[in-house]
């Protein structure tokens, strides 16, 4: 196995296979024995074909050598969370009542990654019908632990150096709680910013489709290739796209002022990551300043739950009417609880993200971007649950952009989130505040061995 190539960052790899110092077909290899090596123990992917991953691999090198121009993700193989549809390849949704359902169409953002050239991996797992009861993915750096959800299987898969980007998606924590728990950079771009068409619809104004990488400059490459407008998805904008990638290669004009934000939730906060926040506060001296949210903001977190709730009865009324009793308990609890939420109720909630959005301008008009617990803790023990999302639910009912960064981790060395938010509709700021507190963190790491 070529172990230094899956130790390559995304961008690097991209910029080697655009040079031809790689040939798709040896990366395409290389993953594929990391993951014959790995993914017994891990268990990430619902599906994978290594004759069509290498069927694929030999066409994009056929491609590049009759001197055509290629695309700006050749030969990246990407995984993709299996609510994402994909033409001639399984897509189950996480759930008995889809298996063996095969989409006759690509989803949107499975089209512009043939564009861009990437090699479609496979379908990671997720939990049924990107909910709460968890698939069979396992936590790479410990295998009793949840990997988290629901894109447990993409998250872990980039986490084991399986694939080096995959897709998933958000409606409470999906993306950011799961990229924490494994150690992997989590984004979830502003709300809107990348299609879902063709993607399992449970909450449309809550879902939002998000990347992982290892690294800032791997989920922001990744992220930029599939933002954009789709006139199926009306949450889309037909601004053009952002410029991600240089966004997190660039450096800020000024050093970026963060808010250290508790969030209504912190009481649940395990008493490891009120201690490594401290510290994490402390270091970055008087680049970061506590702030204290309005009460209106405690609110959140159940407003978030009763859209969820009202819109997903409403999405999966159909499994559950023509399979009621093979659906988890968790998922049919919350079709319970959908179905009681009074039109009022929902209407009411669905105005309250303008007014917290308002609030937060107010707060970004200071800083550059909030930093906060991506999860209550690292990884539960335990593979019944795939881990709370409290500390998500304020961000994903505002649609503000998020990303976590594994910055630290327990002595245990199960690895813990740094979440960081930004303004609604400025992925670009966000992107490049965080790459700058990655690098400079690496630096105080750095700085504290040669001590």
């Amino acid at each position: 196995m070529n172990e230094s190539l899956l130790e390559l960052g995304a961008v690097e790899m991209r910029d080697r296979l655009a040079s031809g110092a790689l040939r798709a077909s040896e990366v395409a290899t290389a993953c594929l024995e990391r993951i014959e090596a790995r993914d017994r123990d891990v268990g990430a992917w619902a599906y994978l074909d290594p004759e069509h991953v290498m069927k694929q691999a030999a066409a994009l090198d056929a491609y590049r050598a009759s001197g055509k121009p290629i695309g700006t993700l050749h030969g990246m193989p990407v995984g993709l969370k299996d609510i994402i549809d994909t033409a001639g390849m399984p897509t189950e949704n996480g759930t008995v009542l889809d298996s063996g359902r095969v989409p006759v169409q690509d989803a949107f953002v499975v089209t512009r990654l043939k564009q861009c050239g990437a090699i479609i991996m496979g379908k990671t797992v997720t939990a049924e019908l990107a909910h709460l009861a968890p698939g069979k993915t396992r936590n790479p750096h410990a295998p009793d632990h949840t990997p988290g959800g629901s894109s447990s299987g993409s998250a872990a898969a980039v986490a084991a150096g399986m694939i080096p980007l995959a897709l998933g998606a958000q409606t409470g924590g999906s993306v950011i709680r799961p990229a924490a728990f494994c150690g992997v950079v989590g984004f979830k771009p502003t709300f809107g910013g990348i299609p879902r068409t063709g993607v399992l619809a449970q909450s449309p104004s809550l879902d939002t489709l998000g990347v992982f990488a290892r690294s800032v400059e791997g989920v922001a490459m990744i992220a930029e290739a599939l933002f954009g407008h789709d006139a199926g998805d009306p949450a889309t904008s037909s601004a053009p796209a952002p410029r991600l990638l240089e966004a997190a290669r660039s450096s800020p004009p000024l050093e970026p002022g963060l808010a250290f934000v508790r969030q209504p939730c912190w009481d649940q906060a395990e008493e490891v990551t009120r201690a490594a926040f401290a510290e994490l506060v402390q270091t970055l001296g008087e680049k970061c300043d506590p702030v204290e949210l309005p009460a209106l903001f405690s609110q959140a977190i159940a407003v978030r739950e009763r859209i969820n709730d009202a819109e997903m009865a409403k999405a999966f009324h159909h499994y559950a009417r023509r399979g009621h009793d093979r659906l988890s308990p968790q998922t049919l609890a919350a079709l319970d609880r959908g179905n009681r939420v009074l039109a009022r109720d929902y209407l009411a909630a669905l105005d309250l993200p303008a007014i917290l959005n308002a609030g937060l301008d107010e707060l970004f008009d200071r800083f550059d971007a909030i930093i906060t617990p991506a999860a209550p803790g690292p990884a539960p023990s335990g593979l019944e649950s795939t881990g709370s999302s409290i500390f998500n639910a304020l961000w994903t009912l505002c649609g503000t952009p998020a990303i976590t960064l594994p910055l630290l981790e327990t002595e245990r060395s199960l690895p813990m989130g740094v979440q960081i938010v930004g303004r609604r509709g400025d992925d670009t700021r966000l992107l490049r505040t965080a790459a700058w507190l990655e690098r400079v963190h690496s630096s105080a790491q750095t700085n504290d061995a040669v001590a």
